[in-house]
């Protein structure tokens, strides 16, 4: 029986994971769930997985979580440094589903184990690249990358040698805006960026996906992941959202990964690796699907990708201002403080704000990384205040 830890279950990842587990539950010895203030989901899915542990992010709701689970036998825990202690408990596989740099330290704690971390924390990477890696290599854990585009790129590389891979080219949907002509983006209300036409998602990625937040993640987790060079890794549109990356090699040939819209594909993939396993997702028609289109992914249109082409060329403590940047500016559209196209202003403005304070005169080390966020934080709030005050 393999042991298994989810943190984040109860976003879409870890609803994602939770389903795929609960339909061998005789595979798996669930040893921990957390999850946030969804506290009636998380005892729900502490029940159906016979879980030893849940833990809520938030110490306000550890009365309501334990009220639930009263009388299951579960164990109840809150807070981040329930979360960090929950890393600690010996499991064979773990998946790292929270968003956010909140992620980051029990990913980071997972790996001590040298077993297998699941990583569909986007922002890990981004914020520490470097750091996770050789934390894993020291400990001689494997992260397996749960990302629909990096698990593809990861595929096709199965067999293959790094140094003959000429491109790597990761895929957008486009998002709930990409019909949209240009010049009215900044019009955009919070309810049209959270319409995602393809995906089923939490609205935070739903509106990165609408500004292409999330592809500028990917491409700096593609470089830091895969050790290929800026200048390699490409974004397009790809409006269906069926070819998840495609990897282009010296010899000139591409090859790419199909598969539904559907994460319990990349989730299965981990959860089943080495092997391949049954996923029960939808099988392609490929004459029903007919054709597949693609377009340029415009950096005028999308400037989080020309940002994130800057931060790949930054390295150091460039991911963790960026992310924690863009944190800031999503918060503030959520909250209707600033305006759609005003989130990748926002990121840019804290980036040139701090890229000689910080970016590139600190070391790449774990508290400098949240430092690093703490400032970029406190600075992206400066330049909104600034923003709002404008108007």
């Amino acid at each position: 029986m393999r042991r298994v830890t989810i943190f984040g279950a109860t976003g879409s990842i870890g609803v994602n994971t939770v389903d795929l587990i609960a339909r061998a539950p005789e595979a798996y010895d669930v040893v921990a769930l957390t999850g946030g203030r969804n506290v009636a989901l998380l005892a729900e899915q502490a029940v159906a997985l016979k879980a030893g542990l849940a833990v809520t992010a938030y110490d306000a709701c550890y009365g309501p979580l334990s009220e639930a689970l009263a009388g299951t036998g579960i164990e109840v825990a809150a807070g981040p440094q329930a979360i960090k202690e929950a890393a600690h408990r010996p499991a064979d596989w773990t998946m790292s589903a929270i968003v956010g740099a909140a992620g980051l330290v029990p990913g980071l704690e997972a790996l001590k184990q040298g077993k297998v971390l699941a990583l569909a924390n986007k922002e890990s990477l981004v914020t520490a690249g470097p750091l996770l890696l050789s934390e894993a290599k020291t400990h001689g854990a494997t992260i397996l990358p749960v990302d629909s585009e990096h698990s593809a790129i990861f595929q096709a590389l199965v067999g293959e040698d790094i140094a003959t891979v000429e491109r790597i080219i990761i895929t957008a949907s486009g998002g709930a805006l990409r019909d949209w002509p240009a010049e009215t983006l900044h019009k955009a209300t919070l309810s049209d960026a959270c319409t995602h036409p393809n995906w089923d998602m939490g609205q935070r990625i739903t509106i990165d996906s609408a500004t292409l937040f999330n592809k500028a993640m990917e491409l700096i987790e593609t470089r830091e992941f895969f050790g290929v060079r800026p200048d390699q890794i490409e974004a397009v549109i790809h409006p269906e959202s069926l070819i998840h990356a495609l990897v282009g090699f010296t010899d000139g040939a591409l090859m790419a990964h199909l598969g539904p819209p559907d994460m319990r594909h990349a989730i299965g993939y981990a959860l089943h690796w080495p092997d391949r396993g049954h996923v029960p997702v939808d099988r392609l028609d490929l004459s029903h699907i007919a054709q597949l289109n693609f377009r340029a992914a415009d950096p005028d249109r999308f400037p989080a990708l020309r940002l994130a082409h800057e931060v790949m060329e930054a390295r150091g403590l460039a991911g963790a201002v960026f992310n924690a940047a863009k944190e800031a500016a999503l918060d503030a559209f959520i909250a209707g403080r600033i305006g759609f196209t005003q989130m990748a202003e926002l990121v840019e403005a804290t980036l040139s704000t701090l890229s000689g304070e910080i970016v590139t005169s600190k070391p790449l080390t774990l508290d400098c990384v949240l430092a690093a966020d703490h400032l970029a934080r406190k600075t992206a709030a400066s330049h909104i205040a600034t923003q709002v005050a404008a108007r």
